[in-house]
């Protein structure tokens, strides 16, 4: 296998650009039910059992959809395939302001879930066959930033069209906003290369199976640890606005500004240890050994300032535990991405990626259902905080005991048998 290390030209920066733009709208899309939680249960008579279902249900087609989007990113073009997605995701939350019930919601956030499941396996690959392994904390860091500024956005202009007009409102201008993105990216989508690995296409994609995906350790350590940064962030995104309203009553400008604040906190410290990883690679450390020490700190430091969060007696000390739990969880989110392209390579990196995020992803699903089931019950967002907590501590054991040393698991080279390189590192281990 070949990888090219020039340095990155012009349009592939333009190109990041346009992508960390892009996963911010996907992420203001997916969040936006969070947001309109509150005017949802009144409007529809909805329980906080009911609205944890609507808001799980997006990660239910996410998740599983990811095994075939990440099959049909390895063989097709996918700047032209993460269009169309794009279209899809846009189109179905612009819909949802014109629905009256539960089941229509529910449906097209299912929908929602299949479009954007293209969208993280589509990321790898193209971070894969165009930037160098010293650019890719930075590259990654930048499109998680955009990941956290998308709730960020979302939560100041949902909230604020909320208040002067109606959740629908809400719904149907960012969908409609949302479409403006297409035309600089179709402008450049046919100029960016989609393969640059210098061997037959049929060889790469065939080259590792999911089974064999599956038979490796490091594997399961991300996806395992996917699996408990997630539940936190997707306890985050989804409930973080309805806990402040509900359990802290902020309201108005006050609960647009913090709710707002956390997610731009997250998305500054995300790209900051991104940046700061890259350096430290840069100096001569191990690039692995960085992006995995990155990773587990800063879970194992957001795992007691939720806690605390929860506990805090006053407002004040509340948004500053929050402030500080979400510059931790940049120290994560910035590189498990990266971490993941380094332990799959070109030859796997969609697949990967997309049996990773198929699995990391079922948090989405149980993270806001468990939540609101437990809010009904006890009346408290407490035991959402507690669950959240733990499974961050689960994350951090996952990436740094059961993944190891940080190393490519499949190689392949043009003398090279794939499926004995794997047995080799598969006894390695």
């Amino acid at each position: 296998m070949t990888e090219t290390h020039e340095k990155p030209r012009n349009i592939y920066w333009v190109a990041l650009f346009l992508l960390a733009a892009s996963v911010c709208i996907n992420y203001a899309d997916r969040g936006n039910i969070g947001i309109a939680a509150t005017r949802l249960e009144s409007e529809l008579h909805l329980t906080a059992n009911r609205m944890g279902i609507l808001m799980s249900a997006f990660s239910l087609t996410y998740a599983l959809a990811q095994i075939g989007t990440a099959k049909i990113i390895d063989r097709w073009n996918v700047n032209w395939l993460y269009a169309i997605a794009f279209f899809l995701w846009s189109a179905a939350t612009g819909v949802t302001g014109l629905t009256n019930f539960f089941w229509q919601i529910f449906i097209l956030r299912l929908l929602l879930g299949v479009s954007e499941s293209l969208a993280y396996p589509a990321y790898a690959k193209m971070m894969v066959v165009t930037f160098p392994e010293k650019l890719r904390g930075t590259a990654n860091g930048l499109i998680d930033a955009g990941s956290k500024l998308g709730p960020a956005v979302g939560s100041w202009v949902g909230l604020l069209m909320i208040e002067k007009y109606d959740w629908r409102g809400m719904f149907l201008v960012i969908g409609a906003a949302s479409m403006v993105w297409l035309v600089p990216w179709c402008l450049i989508a046919g100029r960016l290369p989609y393969k640059v690995v210098a061997l037959n296409s049929t060889r790469i994609v065939d080259a590792v199976s999911y089974k064999q995906l599956m038979e490796t350790r490091p594997f399961w350590g991300s996806a395992v640890g996917l699996f408990g940064g997630n539940y936190a962030w997707y306890f985050m995104l989804n409930w973080l606005p309805a806990y402040l309203e509900k359990e802290r009553h902020y309201a108005g400008a006050h609960l647009r500004s913090v709710t707002t604040l956390c997610y731009v906190t997250v998305a500054v410290s995300s790209a900051s240890f991104g940046f700061l990883a890259d350096w430290f690679i840069r100096q001569g450390h191990n690039a692995g050994k960085v992006r995995q020490l990155s990773m587990c700190l800063g879970l194992l430091t957001c795992c007691p300032l939720m806690f605390a969060a929860v506990r805090a007696p006053n407002e004040g000390w509340s948004t500053t535990l929050l402030l500080l739990t979400f510059i931790a969880m940049g120290g994560w989110s910035s590189n498990h991405w990266a971490l993941s392209q380094l332990l799959a390579g070109a030859p796997s990196a969609g697949k990967w990626t997309g049996l990773q995020n198929c699995i990391g992803n079922f948090a989405g699903i149980c993270a806001p259902w468990i939540t609101g089931y437990a809010v009904d019950k006890t009346g408290s967002f407490f035991v959402g905080f507690t669950i959240a907590s733990f499974f961050l501590l689960v994350a951090a054991v996952s990436y740094w005991v059961v993944i190891g040393k940080p190393k490519q698991v499949f190689h392949l080279g043009e003398e090279e048998d794939p499926v004995s390189l794997h047995r080799a590192e598969k006894r390695a281990l």
